[in-house]
């Protein structure tokens, strides 16, 4: 599609989510991207206006960049679906299972997939119980929060507590899932094809929020070092997953490898970061697609739910 096909782009960035300040990052060079391509792009802040706007200033479609809560849940995609308004990443239902890292891993576990063990933790839970049954460290999440926000490895049953509290701070629903030891993996996708694995080595307990955004202490490996043909297979796997949720356009998959060199699939980025720092712009790379080039294929996939390519099974 050329430049003038695109008509007036919207890029949705900030918002109202705890991550508000990676999406203005990430929005800022996905609209520079865009403008060098010579696409009539425009910032739009659902924060600062209604979505309606959109219409009145006769936008075309809406390339997403929002990050977390109202932005990867659902919410804008149900309102742009609304609008009649093509958009960027996954549709409605998808972008709010990959959220909900508890129906997530439900979906998962009907469909075959390997998720580690995991159990919701509430305020009058048995922590030791809990410790006991999943075995220890263990990772405490906040269901729907992005970007390791909210996330806590408890090595001892008696840090459950106040790991529970940090989370429920982000959401009222938490739970508890099984630290996998191994090798930290992402996979990036890209038009219903699986970028290359990068593998991710940091020196802190995980791969949280200053790893992903600020740290220069993280390492990208990239080839993954592992054998081609089992890096094929887990590229598979990745796609099996975002699929399995009804995922479509872009998107990454983190998962493990654990001691055994089993894979272990755990969540789904339905608007992943476009920072610097960030992944798929980084895996993009290794296949020889620029950043300008990469937010132009991805606004190329821009749909709705209702123009039916909702992808099933």
């Amino acid at each position: 599609m050329t430049a003038t096909g695109f008509g007036k782009v919207a890029v949705l960035l900030g918002g109202k989510s705890a991550e508000r300040a990676v999406s203005l990052k990430s929005g800022a060079l996905v609209l520079a991207a865009l403008r060098e391509r010579g696409i009539d792009a425009h910032p739009f802040d659902p924060a600062e206006r209604g979505l309606d706007a959109l219409i009145g200033e006769r936008f075309s479609r809406a390339f997403i960049v929002l990050h977390g809560r109202f932005g990867e849940d659902g919410t804008v995609q149900g309102a742009l679906e609304f609008l009649g308004l093509p958009y960027t990443g996954s549709g409605v239902l998808a972008s709010a299972l990959a959220m909900d890292k508890l129906r997530t891993k439900l979906l998962w576990q009907a469909s075959g997939l390997p998720t580690p063990a995991w159990e919701v933790l509430r305020a009058g839970s048995d922590f030791a119980s809990v410790a006991a049954r999943l075995g220890l460290p263990l990772m405490v999440k906040p269901v729907n929060e992005g970007s390791s926000l909210g996330m806590t490895k408890a090595r001892a049953a008696a840090q459950l507590d106040e790991a529970y509290a940090l989370a429920v701070n982000y959401d009222r629903a938490v739970i508890a899932e099984r630290f996998v030891e191994g090798i930290e993996l992402t996979c990036g996708i890209l038009g219903g094809e699986a970028l290359p694995l990068i593998r991710l080595e940091t020196p802190r307990e995980f791969y949280d929020y200053e790893a992903k955004y600020s740290a220069d202490d993280t390492r990208y490996i990239l080839p993954s070092g592992l054998p081609q043909a089992r890096e094929r297979d887990l590229q598979t796997l990745c796609l099996q997953a975002f699929h399995a949720l009804g995922c479509r356009g872009w998107g990454r998959v983190d998962l493990m490898l654990d001691g055994d060199g089993d894979p272990q699939l755990l969540e789904v980025n339905t608007a992943p970061g476009m920072t610097d720092h960030s992944l798929v712009p980084m895996a993009a790379r290794a296949v020889g697609l620029a950043y300008p080039d990469l937010c132009q294929r991805i606004l190329e996939l821009a749909t709705t739910d209702a123009d039916g390519t909702r992808h099933v099974g």
